[in-house]
């Protein structure tokens, strides 16, 4: 397994969640949100600089059955833009279920879902990074796919 800080981004409406590993690449840890709009791109670039990232990824949500809808379109269209700002490579990662797991971590944590607004995002950016150094250490493979894949592959 490569070594190096990863980070995982959560394409929210209102925020934008962020984790990254620790240097060896085996734990993820939440980073504070940002918030969505105009500026995003340049503060995840600039925290990706910032942390030396060796990779990015942004999840890909997708419908249970594997579709793609809408807000996976956005998805794959800001990691497009986020691709355009950093050197590291950007990988889309199919998150279903990211969202549910992370509520179910704060609520198992004592969090209302009122007080966990503010960091579900970032929450969820930990599930997808989590499975993704999960899934590199178990195969020795980079997880994910590229933002320009097929839609559905």
């Amino acid at each position: 397994m490569r070594t190096g800080v990863r980070l995982a981004v959560d394409v929210g409406s209102v925020r934008i969640g962020l984790a990254r590993s620790d240097a060896s690449g085996l734990l993820a840890v939440p980073l504070e949100a940002v918030r969505a709009g105009d500026t995003a791109w340049d503060e995840v670039a600039r925290i990706a600089a910032e942390w030396d990232a060796l990779e990015i990824y942004v999840g890909l949500p997708r419908h249970m059955d594997g579709r793609e809808g809408d807000a996976a379109e956005r998805a794959r269209a800001w990691a497009a833009l986020l691709a355009e700002r950093v050197s590291a490579p950007v990988r889309l990662l199919d998150e279903r279920l990211s969202t549910v797991q992370a509520q179910r971590a704060l609520r198992e944590a004592g969090r209302t879902t009122r007080q966990s607004r503010s960091v579900i995002d970032s929450a969820s950016a930990v599930m997808v990074l989590q499975s993704a150094l999960d899934a590199e250490a178990a195969t020795g493979r980079e997880p994910g796919g590229p933002i320009d894949e097929e839609a559905g592959s």
